[in-house]
């Protein structure tokens, strides 16, 4: 859980550095900068930055000191297809994409949202992200202990449910004009900052845990190849959205075709939070097939077992055995005996 804590503070801390050049941006054509080359200058720092930050592990991370490497015999396109044939991933990654399009309808919309709907300026959008980003981390600690006593699956579909909650105030912003765009935004934060950490720690953890039971089942460590899938998963929902984004935004509006940017509508906008609320729906209805007793059941048993087609086996979760299991126990120990005699 660790980890998987510091993966999610550190990448909504890089979302909320790439909100930046909303803000200084400003302060750049103060100085002079023309508009372009004010979002221009911004980028190419937060792209120096990027490539250092890629750089450090790759340099300081001596990883033979952490994991034992064994050269695989299996290439990585059947590798691939051994990952995508474990059922439990495959209801995993299914949920996650419907996670990476909702997440990244907001953040995509959400200068548009500002802008456009609240009718602020844009340098907010900076501000509400680092508000949710900040609150969303003080509940960074809670997660754990909610963990060890509700399971992962349940929270993981809260924070889907909790998520979809904060876009439906998303797309009411217009609706109920006698609410000030700036208490929307307020709102839309605190909303969303406990969803976000639910949804931001414990995916990762849950492809860890099916990867370990996976390794369990068939004696093969692939854990690299599972989170390598749900990268994929993310990249995809994230596509996926930006098309939907660009398609839905500018309903009822004139695109100027000599323009770098798109001109969003507070139709289109609406449109575009309820949609976002449909995907995080589908994806806790997905998730609620995950079979989470059976995974952390193997995980518990550490011990290997034959598995079929690649999935793992279902556990009885009855202490007492079946009779099929009796019946192969007995077998086994009367041919143990007779190969003693």
């Amino acid at each position: 859980m660790f980890i998987s804590t510091a993966i999610s503070l550190t990448f909504f801390a890089g979302t909320l550095l790439a909100y930046t050049p909303f803000v200084f941006a400003g302060v750049l054509r103060d100085a002079g900068a023309s508009f372009s080359w004010s979002y221009r200058i911004c980028f190419i720092v937060l792209a120096v930055i990027a490539c250092a930050a890629m750089l450090i592990p790759t340099f300081l991370l001596k990883e033979k000191e952490f994991v034992d490497t064994v050269p695989s015999n299996v290439n990585m396109f059947k590798s691939l297809a051994s990952t995508f044939k474990n059922k439990d991933f495959r209801v995993f990654v299914g949920s996650d994409i419907m996670y990476w399009v909702g997440l990244t309808l907001f953040q995509t919309g959400l200068p548009f949202f500002v802008k456009v709907s609240m009718e602020i300026d844009e340098s907010y959008t900076m501000y509400f992200m680092g508000g949710m980003t900040v609150l969303s981390a003080a509940f960074y600690p809670f997660v754990a202990g909610l963990v060890k006593k509700y399971g992962k699956k349940k929270l993981t579909i809260a924070g889907f449910l909790g998520l979809a909650l904060a876009y439906v105030v998303t797309a009411l912003i217009r609706v109920i004009p006698a609410i000030p765009g700036i208490v929307f935004g307020v709102l839309i934060c605190v909303i969303a900052a406990f969803p976000m950490a639910l949804l931001g720690i414990i995916p990762q953890s849950i492809v860890a845990d099916v990867a370990e039971a996976e390794g369990v089942v068939t004696g093969e460590n692939r854990e690299g190849m599972f989170f390598a899938a749900r990268t994929f998963a993310m990249k995809w929902g994230q596509s996926i959205a930006m098309l939907v984004f660009t398609s839905l935004a500018i309903i009822g509006t004139t695109q100027n075709r000599n323009a770098n940017e798109i001109t969003a509508s507070s139709l289109g906008l609406m449109i575009v939070a309820f949609v976002a609320v449909g995907f995080c729906v589908i994806g806790a209805a997905i998730l609620m097939l995950y079979n989470e007793k059976r995974v952390m059941g193997i995980i518990g048993n550490k011990e290997p077992i034959a598995a079929g087609e690649g999935e793992i086996p279902v556990q009885s979760e009855d202490p007492a055995m079946s009779e099929i299991e009796e019946e192969t126990i007995e077998e086994n120990a009367e041919a143990d005996t007779q190969k003693d005699e």
